[in-house]
């Protein structure tokens, strides 16, 4: 008898023990299944790696009009990325606050540095940034949606692309993302939830890829304003930086502007515009740049998508397209350092309008836990001079053919 009641009382602590950890609520006629509250803190990241083969192999070893992409036929480790993030609740009707810190080991680096910060931590082509470093906070104050503030350093709201390679169609980056948005900025960001549909964004920042230091000593505007239809299918984003960029110039501004539409048109058809602008007016006269890139994506199932983008990016002046061939030659220009003196395969385009196909697919392959997911990209490209220059391949051609590919592995 002992021995079946220590079994029955076992088998009760047991069944409690489970539904208390199953979260089931008994109210004597049904049960309740309460799936527990995800973490809103989490630790991430990824690693990312590729290679763009160029069919010409310039001999400086570069694909111009590329960043991020532009070693030719030489493999890169691009990004490997650590996250320490907790999200704000979407749904919190009271005070609420979180923070994101982002480090990243990888050749990406070199173009994403923030001035005084890690910006000549290092001259090789790997290098150490920090991509994000932020406090977030929610008040439930004016609207309904309340208001978030975000202070720190973060990426800018401009562009069709990110840092963050998993949120991107393809391995390579447009004219747009490379020459016509900044990367990220230090300051405050203020974004009131207007209503439903409108999100109003308005803060100051040190300026463009800037922490610590600045090329000058003045401040810069970064706002704009979000749009949110038919429940997230259609949106816009409209966002602007306004402010001296220029070394030791505090006068003359320099105006990015950019909109971005997405229109998921079906559950597997996905269309998104990117319209750029830029003026600088601390050259000798008024450099602009501008001009459009069009994204359309269809997803054939759920491991597999195609997509292609085409550009059309106008650089009235040549100020701003340009390669970069030795390792810090872009944030010392940037930094406008005294007596840099710039590597001579280090070139700009000349006035150009430069068009861009790329064609690309993106495969997303079961893997096992712990990993998060795996993403390989394989991309054709050909960007080309609507115009008579030669920007490309030495300086000798219009025309540029690449074959990219990239890997991503998340955890």
């Amino acid at each position: 008898m002992k021995s079946k009641t220590y079994s029955a009382a076992l088998l009760g602590l047991t069944f409690a023990v489970t539904s208390l950890h199953a979260g089931t609520v008994t109210d004597g006629k049904e049960s309740k299944i309460i799936k527990p509250e995800e973490s809103r803190f989490k630790i991430y990241g990824w690693v990312e790696g590729g290679v763009t083969f160029n069919t010409s192999s310039p001999n400086d070893n570069q694909n111009f009009g590329h960043l991020f992409t532009d070693r030719s036929n030489e493999p890169l480790l691009n990004q490997a990325v650590i996250t320490f993030e907790r999200t704000l609740d979407a749904k919190a009707t009271g005070f609420d606050w979180g923070f994101k810190a982002q480090f990243l080991y990888g050749s990406d680096a070199r173009f994403i540095h923030s001035l005084g910060l890690l910006d000549l931590a290092s001259d090789e082509l790997v290098q150490p940034d920090i991509v994000e470093a932020y406090l977030n906070l929610h008040f439930p104050i004016i609207t309904e949606g309340g208001l978030d503030l975000k202070l720190g350093k973060f990426v800018t709201l401009e562009g069709a692309e990110v840092i963050d390679p998993r949120a991107n169609v393809f391995y390579s980056h447009t004219y747009i993302f490379n020459y016509g948005i900044p990367f990220n900025h230090t300051g405050a960001l203020a974004t009131l939830h207007a209503t439903k549909w409108l999100d109003l964004y308005g803060g100051v920042t040190r300026g463009v890829n800037t922490t610590f230091n600045d090329n000058n000593t003045s401040y810069a505007f970064h706002g704009g304003f979000g749009l949110n239809f038919m429940e997230g299918k259609l949106t816009a984003l409209a966002s602007t930086h306004i402010g001296p960029e220029t070394p030791d110039n505090n006068h003359d501004w320099r105006w990015l502007n950019d909109l971005v539409v997405t229109w998921k048109i079906t559950d597997k058809l996905t269309s998104i515009t990117d319209i750029n602008y830029i003026q600088d007016d601390g050259v000798a006269g008024t450099a602009k740049g501008y001009g459009a890139a069009q994204y359309v994506t269809y997803s054939l199932n759920d491991w597999l998508t195609l997509g292609v983008r085409g550009e059309v990016w106008r650089d009235e002046d040549g100020f701003f397209v340009a390669q970069f061939a030795s390792h810090n030659d872009f944030i010392h220009l940037e930094r406008g350092d005294a007596g840099f003196v710039p590597d001579v395969r280090t070139v700009g385009g000349g006035s150009t309008t430069y068009g861009a196909i790329t064609f690309g697919a993106t495969l997303k392959p079961k893997v096992p836990k712990p990993l998060a997911g795996l993403m390989i990209r394989p991309e054709v490209r050909y960007d080309r001079s609507l115009n008579d220059t030669r920007p490309f391949n030495d300086s000798r051609d219009r025309g540029q053919f690449t074959v990219g590919l990239d890997v991503i592995l998340s955890f």
